[in-house]
């Protein structure tokens, strides 16, 4: 199982010193962090391209580091009765010398592979090494992200397509945003690179998810553009006045 990628891993693990040790203060901490999952990232990416691996989430808990690995077919990403995903805890294990037991690996199940773009980029990667057509491909992904309940997606091919001059088409459909921090919240894209027999090809796929106030298929804030109109309120009838004779009375 371990390719030849896994090996240099582990050997440029020898070479750099543990994350844990890099801790002295906040800053380091904080960078130290984020070169862990950016490598993590990277080596989940080449180990498991095939596995429809979707990204990572690094929990860290008093007893262990738990890594819930997210992908659109888990049983791939588990392996014969759990072997992989095993190896997969023994090579981190020891590329960033944690104690043992230290580190424990989940795969999860995506909740919309039609909402998830590294899972769109890479279905794309495999129908262009497939032999299929650039447009059939790319219309294939943007439909099926629309069908997804997707507010808007984009696709980016660039490269040597047809003629030996490369140009770049794009392919976009719905809605989408650039700028500001909503395009933050709101964009989820992914950048592959397909190798063909004429060069490499450049994918890139955007996806605009759409409100959820729950959270789970998009982000539960709205966006600041958007104005609610609440229906008016029903307004309360009051009885006709009436006058009283107080003299009468008296």
């Amino acid at each position: 199982f371990l390719t030849q990628s896994t090996w240099d891993f582990l050997a440029e693990g020898a070479q750099k010193m543990s994350v844990k040790a890099a801790q002295a203060n906040k800053k380091r901490k904080f960078v130290a962090d984020g070169c862990f999952k950016a490598e993590l990232n990277e080596f989940l990416t080449k180990e498991l391209a095939e596995n429809g691996y979707s990204g990572v989430e690094v929990r860290p808990t008093p007893q262990r580091t738990e890594i819930i690995i997210l992908a659109t077919r888990t049983q791939d990403v588990l392996g014969e009765k759990g072997r992989k995903i095993r190896e997969l805890t023994a090579v981190i294990q020891k590329r960033f010398n944690f104690a043992p037991d230290a580190v424990e690996l989940y795969a999860e199940k995506i909740a919309s592979r039609g909402l998830c773009a590294i899972a769109q980029c890479e279905s794309l990667r495999y129908k262009l090494l497939g032999g299929l057509a650039v447009r059939r491909a790319c219309y294939g992904v943007l439909r099926f992200v629309m069908e997804s309940g997707a507010k808007g997606c984009e696709v980016i091919v660039s490269g040597k397509l047809r003629a030996q001059r490369a140009k770049s088409m794009k392919f976009a459909d719905g809605f989408m945003i650039h700028a500001g921090d909503p395009a933050r919240k709101y964009i989820d894209q992914a950048l592959r690179h397909v190798l063909l027999r004429q060069g490499v090809l450049g994918l890139r796929v955007k996806i605009m998810l759409p409100h959820d106030p729950s959270g789970k298929s998009g982000p539960k804030k709205a966006l600041p553009d958007v104005v609610t109109i609440l229906d008016p309120k029903e307004e309360s009838t009051y009885a006709a006045p009436t006058s009283v004779n107080a003299t009468a009375t008296a």
